[in-house]
């Protein structure tokens, strides 16, 4: 995302020329004839020739060398491709057998990127001049830094000369030059950037017999700059931590919402709600291969039939499961527990046959690649947003169903008082069962919201089943409200923590905190209402 104008400005350029027909034009065009050649060496040359050359043209012909726009024929004449198709030559003549595109390697791109921003430093564009120094600021090599120098007192854009004056402290590091030195520190602290960590920390140590720097105050600044780039690094890491545990936090809640809602009506203990979770993600994983079959087009908006899909498939499973099993097992929650352990296992397995065991990629359409920059070396992914989004949108659409439809008032009532439910004439095995079915959907639901997270496999529910019982219990069972907080909040907790203690012992570290959790408030984070509690 970093040079997103710069290209643009150099697409616009080539545009503009082919619109006025004036690029190219033989008196002031650099010697490109280089590019022609099949040695790389030799067009690597080539690329600093015409970087070194004052044609204003200079620009162009990289830029476009950069898009693979430029082609040679078998005599080694260049030619620049337009967008129509039509071969400009640029070394004169017309083309002898078939062109083709010129390649580079390693060396010679690297060679013509850090070219292209050196002659950008000079646009009068400023965000291709910031662009272009933003780029050179990340691998700045002692010739670039000399040219930079001779423009960073005349530059007005602050963060453009920001930019210029962190590539030029990379340099200067380790100058002989106490100045330079100095400066470099300064440069750095008053910088965004956090790559020279492991530089600065080489810096301020101590050799066999003394300091690596060894002038006091530059050693001091150098320290400050090491505290300050540390610093800046714990706060990215708590914001990225915490920005991803809210959408780890916004699976756990989707899957929890459902449970929290069959627990609390009809006090089941479903092993197996996992597994919707997984078939959720599977069915989007279906939606978009199919899609794919059908046309691009089409798939790039694979997530708006995928929904109501994997809502519907895995509604009609969880209907299905409390019509079949959960029905003839009430009040018998042992005996629940274990068959729908076993349900599980049949579910994993069934998807092993159908899918493979392997996991397999759902990609994310293109509106959901890539993020914002958030602040210097954060990134935030679209993906996750959208996953937020779409959780809450979820959650009030749960409270909208519950709190101001006759289905939610009914739910509600058999959760309070079956037997005065029965009476009044609620039939409450259907509600039983639709309820059952609203809680798998929601499971679904977030296997949609998982499924942009990461790889999709067999497996899929069983890493989360646990989680998603800690949040109905720490929440209080039943309760919205409590599984909305207690979601969020496990989910910041464990990306906060695994950096520290890892994966593991973070998960078993949370544990021990909703264990002493629970011995002081049983009920939760909110007290029970219902069956669960009035038996309990």
């Amino acid at each position: 995302m970093k040079l997103v104008t710069f290209r643009l400005f150099l697409l616009l350029l080539i545009a503009a020329s082919a619109l006025t027909g004036s690029a190219f034009a033989d008196e002031a065009r650099p010697d490109v004839s280089g590019l022609g050649s099949e040695d790389l060496a030799e067009v690597t040359r080539a690329i600093v020739s015409i970087g070194k050359s004052s044609s204003p043209e200079a620009i162009e012909i990289l830029s476009a060398l950069e898009a693979g726009q430029i082609e040679r024929d078998s005599a080694r004449r260049v030619f620049l491709r337009k967008e129509s198709g039509e071969l400009v030559p640029l070394t004169g003549g017309s083309p002898e057998g078939t062109t083709k595109k010129v390649t580079l390697n390693n060396v010679a791109r690297r060679t013509l990127g850090e070219t292209l921003a050196r002659l950008s430093l000079t646009a009068s564009d400023v965000n291709v001049r910031r662009a272009a120094a933003e780029r050179l600021a990340d691998q700045p090599d002692p010739e670039t830094v000399e040219f930079i120098r001779s423009l960073v007192e005349a530059e007005k854009d602050a963060k453009t000369k920001g930019f210029m004056d962190l590539a030029i402290a990379k340099v200067d590091l380790r100058s002989p030059d106490r100045a330079r030195r100095l400066a470099a520190a300064k440069a750095i602290i008053a910088s965004e950037d956090i790559s020279l960590v492991a530089e600065l920390k080489a810096i301020v140590g101590k050799g066999p017999n003394s300091y690596i720097e060894p002038d006091p105050e530059v050693r001091r600044e150098f320290s400050r700059a090491l505290s300050t780039v540390e610093r800046r690094i714990v706060k990215i890491n708590a914001i990225s931590n915490t920005i991803y545990g809210l959408s780890l936090g916004s699976v756990l809640l989707l899957a929890a919402l459902g449970l929290a809602i069959t627990f609390g009506l009809m006090r089941v203990i479903n092993m197996a709600h996992g597994e919707m979770l997984m078939l959720g993600a599977y069915a989007t994983f279906f939606v978009r291969e199919r899609l794919v079959a059908i046309g691009p087009e089409i798939t790039e908006w694979y997530l708006l039939f995928a929904i109501p899909f994997a809502f519907a498939v895995t509604f009609g499973a969880g209907v299905l499961l409390e019509r079949l099993v959960i029905r003839h097992l009430y009040g018998r929650p042992l005996e629940t527990l274990l068959a729908t352990w076993g349900l599980s296992l049949i579910l994993i397995q069934a998807v092993r046959l159908v899918f493979g065991a392997q996991n397999v990629a759902v990609a994310n359409p293109e509106w959901l690649s890539g993020g914002f920059e958030l602040m210097p070396a954060l990134v935030v992914p679209y993906s996750r947003i959208a996953v937020l989004l779409f959780t809450a949108i979820v959650v009030l659409f749960v409270a909208y169903i519950l709190r101001g439809t006759s289905i939610g008032l009914r739910v509600r009532s058999v959760t309070q008082n079956r037997e005065t439910a029965a009476a009044l004439g609620i039939p409450t095995r259907r509600v039983d069962t639709l309820t059952f079915g609203l809680g798998s959907g929601l499971a679904g639901l977030g296997g949609v919201a998982l499924s942009q997270l990461g790889n999709v496999g067999p497996e899929l529910g069983q890493q989360h089943i646990i989680d998603s019982f800690v949040v109905v219990v720490l929440g209080g069972v039943g309760n919205i409200l409590g599984t909305v907080i207690a979601g969020f909040g496990l989910g910041i907790a464990n990306k906060l923590l695994e950096p520290s203690v890892g994966a593991v012992l973070g998960k078993i570290f949370l544990l021990v905190i909703l264990i002493l959790f629970i011995q002081i408030r049983p009920q939760g984070l909110f007290a029970q209402k219902g069956r669960a509690a009035e038996s309990a």
